[in-house]
């Protein structure tokens, strides 16, 4: 009889993680998306001793799990290694590149038959792109390497035979890689039966432990393990594991049984689902079986006989249980494999199930394979229903692709419209949010309310783009009385949400709402003012399939009653729970209070009042809109404009790709869109198109108390605000809304704007914040209001300060609609101001006047890593290269398909971006420098040889000048251009050699030889050929090469996970070569990218992934490191803190002729800094102010002059180290729930950085 278990709504990261804690006794891991959160779960219940089940955090062993983070995926293994030599018990936790990672050390622990398990949330291989999401490129890469391979479909197959990878490892001896999909399982949720602990140790074979901890290596019984040997035995030696090997599927099978005894299920090697006498089967692993099955059990109902076996043991692979399992009926066999291996004869599961069937004596059946599903790519019914199509064919084609359209090679099979193949009942809905707002955690809380507090079946799958904020969520959310397999996008729902009124003019999304379905709307519109405002598809959709239309304005209940703009997902909550009805609505409130409670207490019970008032709010917020008949005869909305502009290949780039892309309409692209660019080379500048207009406030500029500072576009992180200098023909040709100061800029006539664009701003408020004109009024009326109110609380005093100063401020922030008017301004001056020369320098002011060449991007809103990278753009941008580590700033950086770097309008120059690794990014960054050094060496030759021989005054002159300036950047592009110029004016042209060897200058010159030399020259204009002379050949040579010929900058972007850790040995050699290259790290002090772990740049007490209880040590200090080689210029530099010395530190980085790094402090929204990253560049500052941050400068050039190369920028600490840790949640969590700790581990902080600045004191006075 089955055991009773639990039953929770989860995640499969969070079933893998509860099964692999019984047995895991260290963990030694790396993070990496989408996988990680198995890891920090597993460190959360071992630093609070509470699991899943909310009982005390064990293992097998009564234990705690050790965890511990390295600095990555090779460490990772390393230490699994070490920790199963030791005789621990040991997992990891890992996908994709980080998997790779740990490939050598796999062979290591799988020739040493030790009993470890890796579990992996399978993710795409980065290719011709990065991909962070779901195939199975990296676990196949794995399969040669002795580890075991078991796969499981969702998240109940997880929690089951997650059990059976680590009992049979330490049974058989045989490591395990226990995967499921990235994504579509690891962080799909689900509501599933759980684990006992105590039914885990029934299973556990505890001699077997014994036997393990008896082979340890220990000084008590020494042995020597990993020797060197010959080839006179290795091969004899490596053919002795093979009875392991054999024996390993039988253990496997026992364990399976073992479970299914206690469950009642019927888990084997292959299982086989559909018909007992089919003909046609599909043979496939992971999520895709449930789609299948879901086909299956429509087409058998209908009269096929289809069937299909799903691998659970991929290695080792048992051809007899593979034959086995296939009913002797079946005549063709397709076998989907979810990646790609260009260049085999087939993928790595059909060549296994092809070898298993002729072993077997099946080699009868006709079996081909097909791909599907790389990267995530939807693998839909219709697309299973094509499969099993294709085998009905006489025949079935070879090689197959599903799920796109391969208009190139023609290997996709064609997909038609399906039945709805879903469990009969099943609700499905639909929330369509924006990044960053909430929508996808509030419905994460209301599915597990859904599965915790109702008999319901319940699925909950998350759609993100790439964007950091401020790009789309779709939220799938389903359930019913049913088993739900449809591990696929919901496209048509009884329930549909658009969390952003926006997206009607852009997406499809009222077309997803079955008839008779409900659609509710976030707007703030009144029912009479609906016709003015939906696009007339949306009003014709909603008649004619009798939609009930609900309408709320939850922006406007977050901000105006509650006063948080981001509360809105808890009162849109609160509205589905309303219209769902699938609970009583005291209890419905009643859960999501609780949900609240968890989900936000650690922000503060504030910030749970917060939601529990949008709950309340949002209850009985909904209108009901009466649908006009009318509308059903709405005409067609006009055809949105083609992209336009100077650019062609970029116009035409975003016609083709970018539009479809970002309407969402990227799955129908066909392949021939991607030909031109198979190499994944994408232009430039495509974000400037997207206008995505997310803000809800953004700033409005009043010329009239303007400065021209400029400090607003200095600190904007997504150039959205930037100063216009216009002549008079310019300012007359400008927009009629175009706001100019009354004064011209200093010393100059031209004009002066600041334009702004509201629909590229990301509301974020910086501009407001960093402006002296507007902070001195705030400052001022503070002061008014408080004399003048005494009464008023501190939010009261605020508003009313804030109101006061409107009239004297600079720039404010308003309502996005009523700055519309300014994007024709921004427009105008982006496409037809000239830059002005001689405003441009390195100056904060001047800096601003020249074009950024970062726009636009995904980052956050008050991202600080973007604001620095756009100001290096700024400064060297037209003549550098951008070597990008993997992490942050490589996703707002090239997210495809709208690229932010661009390029400068007058010159077609910008940064050349370029993504290779997380781990090697120095290395590469130091390659790039290397390979266009060689040429440009090359080509230093031939200028110097053309100089020195035959040639005209103005090549000889330019040469000269060109070769003066060599090292010298900005010198030296004035002088390229001059060189450039003399070339192709000095080579001569046939016709013009012909006519001076024809003249008696050129006779006198060349005397008996000019016939000859006519005769060839004649020659050389019937072929179209130029003179070729050396001189005019070295010329033309040079030429060919001359984009090479500029001095460039390389910079080696990337953030201190990278530069910290996983890059670290990498960093390192390239800042001892010597090489003139220029390293700019991003210092969030944590894994922002991955979602917040700590890294080797975390300070102490820091609370952070892998850091639950606080970071017990201190921060690596990767600037006293580069010092140490006293070549290397070092700088620490502070944005909001001093703007000058960020200047300062950046021009004689790049200026210096050696490596140089740049270290930027970059608050960060994990950071939890109080009153949110509109105060991101004052954190900075604070910062600094508290001596939590040191800027300092270190230019070894000095030291050669007699100068003191060590210049502390920053002052002793003026404000309380303390005071300023607490005010960031990073922080305040720990005094919170560790108070003790912290206690301990603040006052150690606070000493290590007074030491840090001491020591930073006396380093410069030992150079005086």
């Amino acid at each position: 009889m089955a055991i009773n278990r639990p039953k929770l709504s989860m995640d499969g990261n969070t079933a893998a993680a509860h099964v692999s804690y019984a047995f895991t006794e260290v963990a030694a891991i790396y993070p990496i998306t989408p996988s990680s959160p198995m890891a920090e779960i597993t460190d959360t219940w071992s630093a609070t001793d509470k699991n899943l089940l909310g009982k005390p955090a064990r293992n097998i062993f009564g234990e705690r799990v050790k965890m511990v983070e390295m600095q990555s995926e090779a460490g990772a293994a390393g230490a699994v290694h070490g920790s199963l030599a030791a005789g621990a018990l040991t997992t990891t936790y890992t996908a994709s590149q980080g998997l790779l990672l740990m490939i050598p050390n796999m062979y290591k622990m799988a020739g040493e038959l030790l009993p470890g398990v890796i579990h992996v949330s399978a993710r795409c291989v980065a290719s011709h792109a990065l991909n962070i999401f779901g195939d199975h490129s990296d676990v196949y890469a794995c399969r040669q390497t002795g580890y075991a391979m078991l796969c499981e479909t969702n998240q109940q197959e997880i929690m089951d035979l997650g059990a059976v990878a680590h009992l049979a490892a330490i049974k058989g001896r045989v490591p395990v890689l226990n995967f499921f999909d990235g994504f579509r399982t690891s962080h799909e949720i689900q509501k599933i039966n759980v684990w006992e602990l105590e039914d885990l140790k029934d299973m556990v074979d505890w001699d077997a432990i014994k036997e393990f901890r008896a082979r340890a290596l220990n000084p008590d019984h020494p042995v020597l393990r990993g020797s060197a040997e010959n080839g006179d035995i290795f091969f004899q030696h490596r053919e002795a594991c093979n009875p392991y090997y054999e024996k390993f599927p039988a253990i496997v099978e026992e364990y399976m049984n073992k479970v299914n005894e206690k469950l009642g299920t019927d888990y084997r090697l292959f299982n086989y689902y559909g018909a007992p006498d089919a003909e046609r089967v599909i043979v496939a692993m992971g999520s895709v079986c449930d789609v299948a099955e879901e086909v299956i059990d429509y087409l058998n109902a209908h009269g096929e006989k289809v069937g299909l076996v799903k691998v659970r043991l991929y290695r080792p692979f048992c051809a007899d249980k593979l034959a086995e399992a296939i009913p002797a009926s079946v005549k063709k066999i397709a076998v989907l494999d979810r990646t790609k291996e260009p260049g085999s004869l087939g993928e790595p599961l059909y060549l296994d199930v092809v070898a298993a069937l002729s072993r077997e004596g099946r080699g009868n059946i006709e079996v081909v394979g097909g791909r599907y599903g790389l990267g995530s790519k939807d693998t839909t019914p219709a697309s299973i229903f094509a499969v099993y199509e294709n085998l009905a064919a006489d025949k079935p084609k070879q090689g197959f692709t599903i799920g796109i359209v391969d208009d190139v090679t023609g290997h996709s099979l064609p997909e038609h419209a399906v039945p709805d193949t879903a469990a009969a009942g099943t609700i499905s809905c639909k929330f369509w949010g924006l990044g960053g707002d909430g929508t996808v955690g509030a419905n994460k809380n209301s599915i597990k309310i859904i599965g915790d507090h109702t008999d319901k079946y319940i699925q909950a799958y998350f759609q993100y783009d790439s964007k950091k904020t401020g790009g789309i969520t779709i939220s799938h959310l389903r359930f019913g009385d049913n088993p739900i397999k449809s591990p696929y996008y919901i496209t048509k729902a009884d329930f549909v949400a658009c969390h952003n009124h926006a997206y009607l003019d852009k997406y499809d999304m009222v077309q997803d709402v079955k008839p008779g379905g409900t659609f509710l709307l976030d707007c703030a519109w009144k029912p009479e003012e609906l016709d003015a405002h939906l696009p007339s598809a949306v009003k014709k959709y909603l008649a004619e399939n009798h939609i009930n239309f609900y309408i709320i304005d939850g922006t406007g209940i977050a901000i105006k009653r509650i006063g948080n703009a981001k509360v809105k997902n808890t009162v849109l909550q609160s509205a589905f729970f309303a219209l769902a009805g699938i609970l009583p609505k005291d209890e419905a409130i009643e859960y999501m209070k609780k949900m609240a409670y968890k989900s936000y207490i650690k922000k503060g019970q504030a910030i749970v009042d917060l939601n529990y008032a949008a709950i309340d709010a949002g209850a009985d917020a909904m209108v009901k809109v009466d649908v006009p008949a009318a509308w059903a005869n709405c005409a067609p909305d006009a055809p949105k404009p083609e992209a336009t502009g100077d650019r062609k290949d970029l116009v035409d780039f975003v016609n083709r790709i970018v539009e479809p892309v970002d309407a969402m309409r990227g799955d129908s692209l066909p392949v021939s869109a991607f030909k031109d660019c198979a190499d994944g080379t994408y232009p430039q500048g495509a974000a400037a198109y997207e206008k995505r207009g997310v803000a809800v406030y953004v700033p409005t500029w009043k010329p009239e108390n303007c400065i021209q500072c400029n400090n607003c576009a200095f600190v904007c992180p997504h150039a959205a605000i930037r100063p216009f200098a216009m002549t008079e023909e310019e300012a007359a040709a400008a927009p009629a809304a175009t706001k100019f100061t009354a004064k011209p800029v200093i010393k100059t006539n031209y004009k002066f704007t600041m334009a702004i664009s509201p629909m590229d701003c990301m509301g974020c408020t910086l501009c407001v914040k960093a402006c002296p004109v507007t902070k001195k009024a705030l400052e001022n009326a503070a002061k008014t209001v408080a004399a003048e109110h005494p009464e008023y609380d501190p939010k009261t005093a605020a508003k009313e300060s804030a109101k006061l100063a409107s009239a004297k401020s600079a720039i404010e922030m308003v309502l996005q609609p009523t700055q519309l008017d300014q994007q024709a301004p921004f427009d105008y001056a982006v496409a037809h101001v000239s830059e002005k020369p001689e405003l441009i320098n390195a100056t904060v002011k001047g800096s601003q006047f020249k074009q950024p060449l970062l726009e636009f991007s995904g980052s956050c809103a008050g991202c600080a890593e973007t604001s620095y990278a756009r100001l290096v753009t700024q400064l060297f941008g037209e003549r550098m290269y951008i070597s990008n580590a993997t992490g942050c700033s490589s996703i707002w950086g090239g997210s495809a398909p709208a690229t932010p770097y661009t390029v400068n309008r007058e010159t077609g120059r910008g940064p050349a971006w370029a993504n290779s690794l997380f781990e090697d990014n120095a290395e590469h960054g130091l390659g790039i420098y290397l390979g266009q050094k060689t040429i440009r060496e090359k080509l230093k030759g031939k200028v110097e040889k053309l100089a020195s021989i035959w040639a005209t005054d103005d090549i000889k002159a330019a040469a000269a000048e060109w070769l003066a300036s060599y090292d010298d950047g900005k010198t030296n592009e004035a002088a390229t251009e001059k060189l450039i110029a003399a070339l192709e004016d000095g080579i001569l042209t046939a016709d013009e050699g012909i006519e001076f060897l024809s003249s008696e200058a050129g006779k006198a010159h060349f005397g008996d030889k000019a016939e000859g030399m006519l005769a060839h020259m004649k020659e050389l204009k019937a072929a179209g050929k130029n003179c070729d002379c050396e001189a005019c050949t070295l010329a033309a040579e040079i030429l060919a090469e001359k984009d090479y010929l500029s001095k460039k900058s390389v910079w080696i972007f990337g953030g201190d996970g990278w530069s910290y850790d996983i890059g670290f040995g990498g960093l390192d050699h390239v800042l001892a070569s010597g090489e003139d290259v220029n390293v700019m790290v991003f210092d969030t002090e944590v894994y922002s990218n991955t979602g917040g772990q700590a890294s080797k740049a975390s300070q102490i007490g820091q609370v952070a992934q892998f850091a639950a209880a606080g970071k017990a040590i201190g921060k690596k200090n990767l600037a006293e490191i580069a010092m140490s080689y006293g070549y290397v210029y070092v700088a620490q530099v502070a944005m909001g803190a001093d703007m000058n010395q960020l200047l300062k530190a950046l021009t004689e980085a790049e200026a210096y002729h050696g490596p140089s790094l740049v270290i930027g402090y970059a608050p960060c929204e994990m950071h939890g800094v109080k009153g949110g990253m509109q105060n991101c560049q004052q954190e900075m500052k604070r910062a600094v102010d508290a001596g939590y941050w040191q800027m300092f400068r270190y230019n070894p050039l000095l030291k050669a002059e007699g100068k003191n190369p060590l210049t502390v920028d920053s002052k002793a600490p003026t404000a309380d180290y303390r005071e300023f840790i607490t005010s960031e949640t990073r922080y305040s969590r720990l005094a919170q729930q560790f108070p003790e700790r912290a206690e301990k581990l603040f006052a150690k902080a606070e000493t290590a950085a007074k030491e840090k600045y001491e020591r930073l004191i006396k380093y410069s006075r030992l150079f005086d």
